[in-house]
């Protein structure tokens, strides 16, 4: 586990959430616990400190006594606004980076990620069938690159991950650890379901 000592956790709850009415999807409910605080308590034994990346409802999140960060960029510009914030104000070399509507994490995560990272500055979840570009391990040497990607207009997650000289690790094991709650009605079907 030491080597996962110097990771950062950050759940990713800054995005709009178009396809739940646009309703904070951290702060849904699954199971009695919001969404956030499940990929939380997944992540709190895989990694030395957790840090929230939100936009809306601030006040809510901080109530978890994790730090909480805003967009440096205006009108949520996706994800990667939110992993940019967080590397330029959060201390630490390596950041895991979690979706918020992800809740079934796998307690493996990190180790997987650590292990087979090699040399590469950024990996990310790949489920054998899609990837999973927000549930990434990204180092912070690429702040710099990533700054530059999206001041120029740029905001897709995978193309900035394959151009940044990362690779997917293999999770085809546990693809349904990958579900994500896009919908109220996947979130309803996962409550029946679990």
């Amino acid at each position: 586990m030491d080597q996962h000592r110097n990771i950062t956790g950050v759940i990713l709850a800054g995005g709009r959430a178009t396809r739940m009415g646009g309703k904070d999807k951290g702060l849904q409910l699954l199971n009695g616990k919001p969404l956030w605080q499940h990929v939380a308590d997944a992540l709190k034994n895989q990694v030395s400190a957790i840090t929230i990346s939100a936009n809306r409802h601030i006040d809510t999140y901080q109530q978890s006594g994790f730090p909480v960060i805003k967009d440096t960029l205006a009108d949520f510009p996706g994800p990667l606004a939110g992993m940019l914030s967080v590397m330029q104000q959060a201390s630490g070399e390596w950041f895991v980076f979690c979706a918020c509507d992800t809740p079934f994490i796998p307690a493996c995560l990190v180790e997987r990620f650590v292990q087979q990272r090699e040399d590469a500055p950024a990996v990310w979840a790949h489920d054998g069938e899609r990837d999973h570009p927000t549930i990434a391990l990204i180092n912070r040497g690429l702040v710099q690159d990533l700054q530059n990607y999206l001041t120029a207009g740029e905001r897709r997650v995978m193309m900035f991950m394959r151009r940044s000289g990362g690779h997917p690790v293999d999770f085809s094991d546990l693809k349904s650890a990958f579900v994500n709650v896009n919908t109220t009605e996947d979130l309803l079907m996962m409550q029946e379901h679990k």
